[in-house]
């Protein structure tokens, strides 16, 4: 994303795809389409195996608290302290997660899916993230940063949440903006 100039990116996530704007850039050397489709049984068949089962139960499933969950199941957290976050006052809370520890949390995969899971992201070279937290004082997450390294490179994500309670609709991007995934590996130079 770095390459493609982008800091921030907007995220729709539908009953059967997650969206990514990947912004003017992207768009300009695709045709006009700034949207990234990644279908959910398309990450399944493109990953295969307990990654892409991995991803498709990720995908469909995410929320704002698992990472919580994770952090506190870790054992490895702590008070780092009070911070203002967006005009809202929280508190900053660190630890590492074991990134083998991930695949426990989902209970919709066997036992061999998890094995194979942690053997890919090993492979990867991932094994632990850094997890940053700040919660507000309805103890809901204002601020999340992830942070590890993998076989590419390192991995640094930051995700703010707001507008809790707040009824929202969201649209799939029209299609004439919109590049599927699986054609965009599909079509990429072997290089």
């Amino acid at each position: 994303m770095n390459q493609l100039g982008i800091t921030s990116t907007e995220a729709r996530y539908l009953p059967d795809a997650y969206y990514a704007n990947m912004g003017d850039l992207f768009a300009g050397q695709y045709g006009g389409k700034q949207w990234i489709r990644y279908g959910y049984d398309d990450a399944e068949d493109m990953m295969g195996g307990a990654s892409g089962a991995y991803a498709k139960e990720h995908f469909q499933s995410v929320t704002p608290n698992q990472s919580v969950q994770l952090l506190l199941a870790s054992g490895d957290v702590e008070k780092v302290g009070e911070e203002e976050v967006r005009g809202e006052q929280t508190t900053h809370y660190a630890g590492t997660v074991n990134v083998a520890d991930i695949q426990e949390q989902n209970a919709n995969l066997g036992e061999e899916m998890r094995a194979e899971l942690e053997e890919q992201l090993k492979a990867s070279g991932i094994t632990t993230a850094d997890i940053d937290l700040w919660i507000n004082d309805d103890n809901l997450l204002v601020k999340k940063v992830e942070r590890g390294d993998t076989a590419n490179g390192e991995l640094n994500s930051t995700v703010y949440y707001s507008d809790y309670g707040v009824d929202v609709s969201v649209e799939e991007p029209p299609a004439s903006q919109t590049l599927d995934y699986k054609d965009l590996m599909n079509n990429l130079p072997a290089s």
